[in-house]
């Protein structure tokens, strides 16, 4: 015998522990680093959608401005 003694046969086991430690580190980095849509581009997003609509007139001029201003108040 070699003398390992009775774990002699779970010595993968840590390997396979740190490799799963580093991957799971890595996606934790990869899930911090996605930035979710700031308000700002929703805002501007919103505010074209409601530019589009009027222009197809699909609204009048006094529901743009109702809904211009709740944009920019934020409600």
């Amino acid at each position: 015998m070699m003398g390992y003694g009775p774990m002699a046969g779970l010595m993968w086991i840590w390997p396979v522990l740190v490799l799963a430690g580093l991957v799971a580190l890595g996606y934790l980095i990869y899930r911090l680093a996605q930035t979710p849509p700031s308000t700002a581009a929703a805002c501007s997003s919103a505010r074209a959608i409601l530019d589009e609509r009027y222009a197809r007139g699909e609204i009048d001029d006094e529901e743009y401005q109702r809904r211009r201003s709740a944009l920019r108040t934020g409600g």
